[in-house]
């Protein structure tokens, strides 16, 4: 069973630690048309969880090392998966047992015993439910996708003396999501190149990710306009006490990066809050790593200046993770930093990295990727 507008398979996690059990109900799920994988317990479940991002986790009860509540627990506490359905699977039907697993705020209890025509119908209805929602969601978007874009990304990169700015932005499956880029003139002589990433969206927070992602820009000029040294550092440290001190987006954690253009003296200052490492190409590419935290898990967070020096025809190039956290056409194999920096090195001084990377992309994934996907490249002209 195929998710609406993609072509992939419905992704099932199972986490069953009696190997008889598992192989029968991993042949009956994917002989009912979904990918199926299996871990052993709740440990295993865990980091599957996490890799596989499956639609929906089936999970025994009582199993070794981590028992099935436990695991339920950690995936509740982890707000990448936490949004994911997620189902018990049980020998057991006593109400003690029921009302304790619908405390972990569960889908439905499968009794082991049921025949497998039962099993599979639950599977279906509980995926279906979820694809109704997406759809109901999407349509819903969509209505409003072309402003919702522009809002959180702008058209084109403004003219700036002495550089050059693009940037490559496509939503996921064209629903605006966390992504997004603001670029803002302070003076006559700056200029603020803005890129961020609201995480834990999935659909479960997918539906305020716009309105997130305003936020945190609207603090963002705040804070250039109430702080007095012009560092990105003092940018981030002043959003992200606003963002630690407001309960209305405690369970959301965004990624920025924050830099600042300087045409007068031809400098460019850096500061990141939990983003990628920016990659600046010269003769190789390196990456410069910020050590800033998420924005709003520690409101005494310190962020560092990394001041770079852009010679002519030299790139400064920021991305969410978008890309590198994407799948080939294989569904296993990331496209990944080391994939994308290659293909930087690679490039001649005449060709458009944009474009080069786009190409390589869209080939690698066959077009179908899992999150939103930005790249914003910034080039040196003078020298």
């Amino acid at each position: 069973m195929n998710l609406p507008g993609t072509e992939r398979k419905s992704r099932i996690l199972l986490v069953e630690d009696e190997k008889n059990i598992a192989f029968l109900f991993k042949y009956n799920i994917t002989k009912a048309g979904y990918e199926c994988q299996v871990g052993s317990n709740g440990i295993e479940g865990l980091e599957l969880a996490k890799t596989l991002q499956p639609d929906l986790i089936i999970s025994d009860i009582m199993m070794p090392e981590m028992d099935g509540f436990e695991f339920r627990k950690q995936v509740l506490e982890d707000p990448e998966i936490r949004s994911i359905p997620f189902v018990f699977l049980t020998a057991k039907g006593e109400e003690e047992d029921v009302l304790k697993g619908y405390d972990f705020e569960i889908e439905d209890y499968i009794i082991k015993t049921a025949s497998t025509k039962v099993i599979i119908a639950k599977i279906n209805s509980i995926l279906s439910s979820l694809q109704k929602e997406r759809v109901r969601a999407a349509t819903e978007l969509n209505k409003a996708a072309d402003t919702m874009v522009s809002a959180l990304v702008p058209e084109s990169s403004p003219e700036f003396s002495g550089f050059s700015l693009r940037h490559w932005n496509v939503p996921f499956h064209n629903i605006p999501g966390g992504d997004f880029i603001d670029y803002i003139e302070i003076g006559d002589n700056h200029l603020a190149v803005i890129l961020g990433d609201v995480m834990g969206k999935k659909w479960g927070a997918w539906y305020f990710a716009v309105a997130y992602a305003g936020y945190v820009r609207s603090a963002v000029r705040m804070a250039l306009g109430n702080t007095e040294k012009l560092l990105p550092s003092e940018i981030l440290k002043a959003v992200n006490e606003s963002v630690y001190h407001d309960e209305r987006i405690a369970e959301v954690f965004v990624t920025l990066s924050v830099i600042i253009l300087d045409k007068k003296e031809h400098k460019v200052f850096y500061s990141g809050a939990g983003d990628l490492p920016l990659l600046h190409k010269s003769s190789s590419t390196e990456k410069i790593l910020s050590k800033g935290a998420l924005l709003g898990l520690d409101s005494r967070c310190e962020f560092e200046d990394i001041l770079i020096d852009l010679k002519k025809d030299e790139l400064i190039i920021a991305l969410t993770d978008g890309i590198i956290e994407s799948r080939g056409t294989d569904k296993k194999e990331l496209f990944g930093l080391e994939r994308l920096i290659k293909l930087i090195d690679g490039s001649q001084p005449h060709e458009d990295i944009i474009e080069v990377v786009r190409n390589k992309f869209m080939e690698f994934t066959g077009g179908n990727f899992e999150d939103d996907v930005t790249l914003l490249v910034i080039q040196g002209l003078q020298t």
